[in-house]
């Protein structure tokens, strides 16, 4: 049990016998005593007053030493008007440190065979461009919760649905043919991602230049031009022909798409990101399109005159949902219809996770209604995990106009800063060890920093104060694991272990006890939250609280042997939580800096 566990079992026994009062342990809900009062946890007695018949002052007062005499881990109380402070025996943190010690898992909550199932969708990106600083986001907090969800008892399928079709990818494919003259990858010494990336930029500077003349030329509005762009007229087309087969069309977006493929998994690999089974949306739409077809003949959708395909979502309070297009393409609301369809005959997934931006909230709201109208009955159980945009100081960024911050470059910057900011460090190491080292400072501080504000919350990243080594970041927390890890390489050479005889912990090593006793119930939060900000904040707060314990005191000049024994022990199960808290967040760490 949690001393938490332990006060609140402690509470509502005392309630019994003091008052007769049959109170839920799991309402009790102590909480961390506040830093300029003394005690450990607080339990706050007003919602006991009524039973007791007596004042918040009197009340706290005999609970505090109904647990004094009852419960050995609660050593002595104080009363500040409705709120009971308890302290907690120095034995009983002796005796946590003891039990986390020699449990390799602590924190960690393994799925057995009949845990549920949760498959977690996240990526989705688009063959038409490399992936960005919004993509990186998104990768990270997916990864992150699929890795968060595994140790609350859950088997986890990592998911990426690859959006390979539709007008946006014709545009590139159609700019390739007209001004590409058969570059490619290779002959340009570029990623592929990056190559097409280049074409769909060119596109829509094209039909940019395209609209203005048509508006000069006809005197009409900037919609009525789009309208009658002869390009964008020609990429509709192409997706028509694509979606009837033609040979020629498909030819070309296979092999566009192979070079786009194979820049993703690179920069994949840099992010330390993977997935379990990835999904198309060229194989996918169709089982959409068969779903909505055979819902319109139902009478669960509509047709309108003009051939289009619409569901009616008035009676949700919502509007009139698109699904099939006049000339009968799919969007993306069919294609996930279809792509959902599939999941669920491929696996027997008790949670669905669309790790998806809020700018999508709409999309998944209408997604699960159609999806439980079409007889899925786990369309309803669809989580959206929606979070908030990422910009950047000087602004949004846009794809088609390649403003973009591309991921590779990011990367690279991310890992060249690290460098530099460690110059001094590093120069003393062998080359490869000090690039492997900027590679896991460098990647660290990119994915703390984006991993540790509430994911429903728009952000700004700044590269600068991300690899900052003071204050809230990736790479002070990995400072603070390698400076552990050099303390026990020393202890190690000295001939302490840690083993043997340990003292009493004082009142600072038993507020660092307590604080990675907490591990197991933030990864527990985290889970139930969908939210990795709390390991990331907490590996925050670990560290800080180490190194505070490390200032005020001696770890290898301690003379006093069981003093010393008990702060290597600390020490090891430190840097054992940091590692494990910092591997939810996919984030690794260095044993030197």
């Amino acid at each position: 049990m949690t001393i938490e566990e332990v006060v609140s079992t402690g509470v509502a026994n005392a309630l019994h016998d003091l008052y007769g009062l049959e109170a839920d342990a799991s309402k009790v809900n102590p909480s961390p005593t506040r830093k300029d009062f003394e005690g450990d946890l607080t339990v706050m007695v007003f919602p006991y007053l009524k039973a007791s018949r007596k004042s918040p002052e009197v009340t706290g007062a005999e609970i505090g030493q109904w647990l004094v005499d009852n419960v050995p881990a609660v050593s002595s109380f104080n009363v500040v008007k409705g709120f009971l402070n308890l302290s907690i025996t120095s034995n009983h943190w002796l005796d946590v440190l003891n039990g986390i010690a020699a449990d390799p898992d602590f924190g960690i909550r393994k799925a057995g065979d009949d845990a549920p199932l949760v498959m977690v969708e996240y990526s989705s990106p688009n063959t038409n461009k490399p992936l960005h600083l919004g993509h990186v986001r998104n990768n990270l907090l997916g990864y992150s919760l699929s890795q968060i969800l595994k140790p609350n008892g859950n088997k986890v399928i990592k998911t990426n649905i690859v959006n390979d079709r539709g007008i946006h990818i014709c545009k590139s494919m159609l700019a390739w043919q007209k001004w590409g003259d058969g570059i490619t990858p290779e002959k340009a010494g570029k990623k592929g991602d990056h190559l097409i990336g280049d074409f769909y930029v060119a596109f829509d500077k094209h039909f940019k230049q395209e609209v203005k003349e048509i508006m000069e030329r006809e005197g009409c509005s900037e919609d009525e031009a789009k309208e009658k762009s002869p390009l964008m007229a020609e990429a509709r087309a192409m997706l028509v022909k694509w979606e009837q087969g033609d040979p020629e069309v498909r030819a070309l977006w296979e092999m566009m798409n192979s070079w786009v493929y194979a820049g993703f998994d690179e920069t994949y690999k840099k992010l330390g990101v993977d997935f379990d089974k990835i999904y198309y949306e060229s194989n996918t739409y169709l089982e959409g399109k068969e779903l909505v077809l055979k819902g319109l003949e139902e009478g669960k959708m509509y047709r309108k005159e003009d051939g289009s395909v619409w569901a009616d979502l008035t009676g949700e309070g919502l509007d009139h949902k698109l699904l099939l297009r006049t000339d009968g393409t799919s969007v993306y609301m069919t294609q996930d219809i279809g792509t959902a369809k599939l999941r669920f005959r491929d696996y027997p997934i008790d949670k669905m996770v669309y790790v998806v931006g809020n700018e999508q909230n709409y999309h998944f709201q209408v997604l699960a209604i159609l999806l439980d109208r079409l007889g899925f009955k786990w369309g309803k159980d669809l989580k959206h995990f929606s979070y908030g945009m990422v910009e950047l100081p000087e602004g949004k960024m846009k794809s088609r106009e390649g403003t973009v911050v591309d991921a590779d470059d990011l990367i690279e910057t991310m890992v060249k800063g690290a460098a530099e900011m460690a110059a001094d460090h590093l120069d003393k190491m062998p080359a490869d060890e000090a690039a492997e080292v900027a590679r896991k400072v460098g990647l660290g501080a990119l994915k703390y920093f984006l991993l540790k504000v509430d994911p429903r919350k728009n952000m700004l990243f700044n590269p600068k104060e991300s690899i900052d080594f003071n204050g809230n970041t990736g790479p002070f927390i990995q400072y603070t694991y390698a400076r552990i890890r050099s303390v026990l390489r020393k202890a190690a050479e000295a001939g302490y272990t840690g083993q043997g005889e340990l003292a009493e912990p004082n009142a600072k090593e038993a507020t660092l006890i307590q604080k990675v006793d907490d591990f197991r119930n933030v990864v527990a939060e985290a889970g139930r939250t969908y939210s990795p900000a709390l390991i990331a904040n907490y590996c925050y707060d670990l560290a800080k609280e180490y190194n505070q314990f490390y200032h005020d005191y001696s770890i290898m000049r301690e003379e006093d042997a069981s003093k010393r024994n008990l702060r290597i022990l600390l020490s090891e199960v430190v840097a054992r939580t940091l590692r494990t808290a910092l591997g939810l967040l996919g984030i690794e760490v260095p044993e030197r800096m």
